[in-house]
């Protein structure tokens, strides 16, 4: 499966070949501030062991997976997601693996097993909380147990707090639906909205490939990209669900066909019919 020229790989057997790395793992969503330490740390280690930096990104997200039904609204694409870990964070990998029934039933001894012959694992960063692995076996505290006999380390990288609380993707995406744009841009990740430009009657709207984190119906002012050049301002209307409209004068700037980003900044003042806000 390809997702923008990138291929997902199905099981860890189907990872490409690596070498000795520094891995940190997780859903990503967002790229935000708290995940951003994941990275750097995962850099850091890297470079001074001289070894490749690994991201591994689960697709779909697990929550998905272990409750069948569940949809989780992105804060980015997937594709985007790999792409900011590489070109903003600057990890030599970002690698979409495929979280499915198969992989949720490996044990963390069986998963850290199968990265091999593609990683050998030299180091592997994770939140002091988290833990991968068939039961949630795979501890800070196990994985410690594990280097010790395998000669790899455990960098363990505390939470980013704001406001005395975690940075999550879960709360950036309560702020986005909430309509608190300014607080997801403090936390690390802008309102943002990705899709495919189509016609809707005299407008264009976007086709979306994934289910986005939306604020509150309106209008909102954005800066656009067309195929990854800065269009400008934009004026955008948000309806339900995931409707996405681009003004007449926006609309009139991109094509059908057209690969959008809109970077939500806030709402658009309402005008009284006196023309006074």
């Amino acid at each position: 499966m390809t997702t923008d020229g990138r291929r997902i790989a199905r099981r860890p057997a189907d990872l490409p070949p690596i070498g000795p790395a520094v891995l940190t793992m997780g859903v990503f969503d967002g790229v935000h501030r708290g995940h951003r330490a994941l990275l750097d740390a995962t850099r850091a280690s890297a470079t001074a062991l001289g070894v490749s930096s690994v991201a591994l990104v689960f697709e779909p997200p697990p929550d998905e997976v272990l409750r069948p039904g569940t949809r989780v609204p992105r804060l980015l694409p997937p594709t985007t997601v790999v792409h900011r870990i590489e070109a903003d964070a600057g990890l030599d990998h970002a690698l979409l693996l495929t979280f499915d029934d198969a992989l949720r039933q490996l044990t963390a001894e069986e998963f850290l097993a199968a990265l091999a012959p593609a990683i050998t694992l030299r180091a592997i960063v994770m939140s002091p909380e988290s833990a991968f692995g068939k039961g949630r076996g795979g501890t800070v505290a196990r994985m410690r147990e594990i280097g010790a006999a395998e000669d790899f380390e455990v960098i363990a990288v505390e939470p980013v707090l704001h406001a005395g609380e975690p940075i999550s993707s879960r709360r950036i995406r309560e702020a986005i639906e909430g309509g608190d744009l300014a607080t997801a841009r403090a936390l690390g990740c802008a309102a943002r909205l990705e899709g495919t430009a189509e016609p809707r009657g005299s407008h264009i709207g976007l086709a979306f490939t994934y289910l986005p984190a939306m604020p509150p119906p309106g209008r909102y002012t954005a800066m656009l990209a067309a195929d990854g050049h800065a269009g400008g301002s934009a004026t955008v209307s948000l309806g339900l669900p995931a409707d996405v409209r681009l003004d007449d004068a926006s609309s009139a700037r991109v094509h059908d066909g057209q690969h959008l980003a809109l970077d939500l900044e806030g709402t658009v003042p309402s005008v009284d019919r006196a023309g006074t806000r």
